[in-house]
């Protein structure tokens, strides 16, 4: 009676679910014989139990907490399969399990203890990792998608109101390769089993980046994602009131793309300068459509810039908007460069598009159009390196690259269908283009894009006026919002992340004794897509930028005169294709065998945590000792957190460098700095022998700061 039950659940769950099993020969690579079964899995859903027990080949035993077992339903549905129960907060809960195995049995544990109420991984329990060591077993992470939209999960729209769960959304259960594991010698007690709680933890992290990481161009993703999420929800919303949905960013795609097409005819990379508005995804998804190269042009760059930055790309056309250069005031900048590329007007191309070309667009099969059959590896974007230590670099980067980031910081961070993310960091900035535009929009949840970053007054607000729920921002932004928001403004938050520059001690307290929100920083550079690392709730140390993202790999070369941490190269599916150089336009440079010089210093402690040291080009060598500008910063922001303070080194005669401090803050001297040092315990070495005072330091359009213009003004400072 029990098979035939089984039997009948199965063939439903088979037809209504479309459960697809993936990684079946990993199972089958477990030789049972030798070494018992530990399958762990994430946990979504009720669904999950007899999803493992019918679709996952052997006879398996599942421990379950007794606090699990007093519904009838759960009752029934555990009936399906081998089970005992435990007091999942007794120490003799793991015994129970590894007699089990010790018996042979496959058997199976949520290593969470109970179902998410946030959609992603929640605590992790050491028992897991203790019962795989005691009992030398194979553990077999299982990962399990789909099933947390079902109305089966436990987001019952209580505390996500935000998000519209499905009857029937497709699951698929994705079988990683099997890990044994084992504590390091002579690790005991408390650290031994922070071990196995970390272990466990990062199995079922890559398990998720891993089952969802599928190399496919972008515009498939976008299709994909209609056909996943709802089509009809608001998925885009700008500050001009105009929204897009999934469907409507596939129709525009179609016949935008169209209309594109004639007049670009077979050009391959196309430049693209919008702010943050609607009109950007509809327009980049018309450009991918259509097997275009989208090349994000940063506005704020400035003409000489903006001019290399096309020579280096090849551009012949430049796509903008007649609204958009005179709110920004660009007309300048087009009579500069219009002998040079070609500028369309979005407002000229949508004249052109009449019924019949409307009508066109819906009858055509988008499956069909160039963009969905993109190899994944081929160019997807081009962006350009900030220039913030030098001359801009074109980056080349794949649909697989951006893909594959998108899965990372998945993995990393949940973004639940529907949820609200508040994004105004530029889609011409790599972090505001992936993370901010393009995660919400094939994630199925909603962007609220703002034209500038640096409204402190009026982001705020935004965020309270749409309710957000995730924010991104550089340290520089999250300062100027500072001064001008209320308490409550960021009530709605759960997630403010920040990039691009470090992030101030001074930042991240104030907005704990100010807005009662942690600020989760993260690492990454344009030419990783950008996300390298990043704090997590679940994972997080005060000072660091988190653990690197699943499937990056990483070394560290030593500097001379540099004791702590060495020089980070980094390896993985979201590395660039490579370079596009001003000396040799349109010549792609590649990473050496795929590996990726970033330039920063940085330690990897035991953990796998990521401390940032300072960029290789931010040290300074005086009287033959290496000193870190970003070190001598540190104290001087602890003497002065309201002020901006940026040191450079200039030639010295005498000792080969010497450090000078452009500041925006009037109350500091030389003998304010140098008492802060003294305070600090830092040495003389690390002393900026002159301090310059600006009305603003030079900053870039994405956050950073200008580098290259602060050291402009140190070194007329001394040729004055």
């Amino acid at each position: 009676m029990k098979w035939l039950i089984k039997s009948v659940v199965r063939f439903l769950l088979k037809l209504l679910y479309r459960v697809e099993v993936k990684g079946l020969e990993n199972y089958y690579a477990v030789d049972q014989s030798q070494k018992p079964m530990l399958i762990i899995a994430n946990h979504v859903s009720l669904l999950d139990g007899p999803l493992l027990e019918l679709f996952i080949p052997g006879e398996t035993t599942f421990m379950v907490d007794k606090g699990h077992t007093k519904k009838s339903t759960e009752r029934f549905i555990l009936g399906m399969s081998h089970y005992f129960t435990v007091d999942i907060h007794s120490p003799y809960a793991a015994k129970h399990m590894i007699d089990e195995l010790k018996k042979g049995k496959q058997c199976m544990i949520f290593p969470e203890g109970r179902i998410t109420t946030t959609g992603g991984l929640m605590k992790v329990y050491e028992g897991t990792g203790l019962v795989a060591a005691k009992t030398g077993a194979a553990i077999l992470p299982v990962h399990i998608a789909g099933a947390v939209y079902s109305k089966f999960s436990y987001l019952d729209g209580t505390k996500f109101a935000f998000m519209k769960s499905f009857f029937f959304p497709k699951i698929t259960i994705s079988i990683q390769p099997a890990e044994t594991i084992q504590s390091p010698k002579g690790m005991k007690g408390h650290d031994k089993h922070l071990f196995f709680k970390r272990e466990i933890f990062r199995m079922l992290r890559d398990g998720a980046f891993y089952a969802n990481s599928e190399p496919k161009p972008l515009f498939r993703a976008l299709l994909d994602s209609e056909r996943q999420f709802h089509a009809k929800e608001i998925c885009v919303e700008d500050i001009n009131d105009q929204t897009l949905t999934l469907k409507k960013i596939r129709l525009a795609s179609s016949i935008l793309g169209k209309a594109l097409q004639k007049q670009l005819q077979d050009e391959q990379r196309v430049g693209l300068m919008l702010p943050n508005v609607a009109g950007m995804p509809a327009t980049f998804f018309a450009l991918q459509a259509y097997g275009y190269v989208p090349a994000m042009i940063n506005f704020t760059a400035g003409i000489n810039a903006i001019g290399s930055a096309c020579k280096t790309a090849e551009l012949k056309t430049v796509i903008t908007s007649k609204r958009f250069v005179d709110a920004f005031e660009l007309q300048p900048l087009i009579d500069a460069l219009q002998d040079e590329v070609r500028f369309i007007f979005l407002e000229d191309v949508r004249e052109t598009i009449g019924a019949f070309a409307k009508l066109g667009g819906l009858l055509r099969s988008v499956r069909s159009l160039p963009g969905n059959k993109v190899d994944p590896e081929a160019d997807a974007v081009v962006l350009f390196t900030s220039g913030s230590e030098g001359v801009p670099k074109g980056v080349v980067l794949s649909h697989r690259n951006i893909v594959s980031n998108i899965e990372q910081i998945s993995a990393m961070l949940t973004l639940l269908p529907g949820e609200q993310l508040f994004n105004a960091l530029p889609t011409f900035h790599c972090f505001g283009l992936t993370a901010g535009m393009l995660w919400p929009i094939l994630k199925g949840a909603r962007v609220y894009m703002y034209p500038s970053p640096v409204h402190y007054g009026i982001v705020p607000e935004m965020v309270y006026q749409t309710n957000s729920r995730l924010i991104f921002g550089t340290d520089t932004f999250y300062t100027g919002y500072a001064r001008k928001a209320d308490p409550y403004d960021f009530y709605s938050l759960r997630a403010l992340v920040a990039g691009a520059e470090r992030l101030r001690p001074e930042t991240r307290q104030l907005y704990a004794d100010k807005y009662h929100q942690p600020i989760f920083e993260g690492y990454g550079v344009t030419e990783t897509t950008p996300v390298l690392s990043v704090n997590i709730p679940i994972a997080y140390k005060n000072g660091s930028v988190g653990q690197f993202v699943p499937a990056v790999e990483h070394r560290l070369e030593p500097i001379p005169g540099i004791s702590e941490g060495g020089r980070l190269f980094v390896k993985g599916p979201n590395i660039m294709k490579g370079y596009l150089m001003a000396d040799k336009p349109g010549v792609l440079q590649p990473p050496v065998d795929g590996w990726h010089d970033t330039g920063d210093i940085v330690d990897v402690d035991e953990d796998g945590y990521v401390w940032i040291k300072g960029r290789a080009k931010r040290f300074a060598k005086i009287g033959g000792e290496m000193v870190s500008l970003t070190a001598v910063e540190t104290y001087i922001n602890e003497a002065s957190p309201e002020g901006h303070h940026v040191v450079v080194a200039v030639p010295d005669k005498r000792k080969g460098e010497q450090l000078v401090l452009v500041t925006d803050d009037g109350s500091l001297s030389r003998n304010t700095v140098t008492e802060a040092a003294r305070n600090g315990g830092f040495s003389e070495l690390m002393i900026p022998k002159t301090v310059i005072l600006v009305e603003a330091v030079p900053i870039l359009g994405t956050g950073k700061t200008n580098y290259p213009e602060v050291q402009k003004i140190a070194e007329r400072h001394f040729n004055e």
